[in-house]
């Protein structure tokens, strides 16, 4: 027998590159060689009664209903966002004009400081986005050849 009491027992003989069940996929509900999983029934649990608003007095008017987000919403936060970043990196270019040295792999040449530091920005950021991208190409291929629900 073996020592592994994670194991039901009746779960069958272990063999060398028998680990897990035969079918990952199988229900324990229609194959009896698998523990039966016993979920409670949501219908089954006590219900907590939500007291009513009262109405408006005479001479309110009801609550406004919250307005709901939308993707054009959306894009239109982030447009502000960006026109605010690019506002403060005009800003940082202004005033930091002073030019510098910069020398990179034998060429050299001179660039104000504010241009030379968001060249370097430039780089770091794409150095994070190639590889990232390069994931998210490769997680989207996975999720399309194992089909809907089935990526891990």
């Amino acid at each position: 027998m073996s020592d592994d009491r994670s194991r039901p027992a009746n779960a069958g003989p272990v063999r060398p590159g028998n680990v897990g069940q035969a079918d990952p996929t199988a229900d324990p509900a229609t194959d009896p060689s698998l523990p039966r999983v016993v979920r409670p029934n949501p219908a089954d649990e006590p219900t907590v009664p939500v007291p009513a608003e009262p109405p408006p007095r005479t001479g309110e008017s009801a609550p406004a209903a919250k307005p709901r987000r939308t993707r054009v919403s959306g894009m239109w936060v982030g447009l502000i966002l960006s026109a605010l970043v690019l506002l403060f990196l005009l800003i940082f270019i202004l005033q930091n004009l002073g030019p510098i040295q910069i020398n990179f792999l034998g060429a050299s040449g001179t660039l104000p400081t504010g241009v030379a530091l968001l060249l370097a920005a430039i780089a770091g950021v794409l150095l994070v986005a190639i590889p990232g991208t390069g994931r998210i190409v490769q997680l989207r291929r996975a999720a399309r050849r194992a089909g809907p629900g089935q990526v891990r």
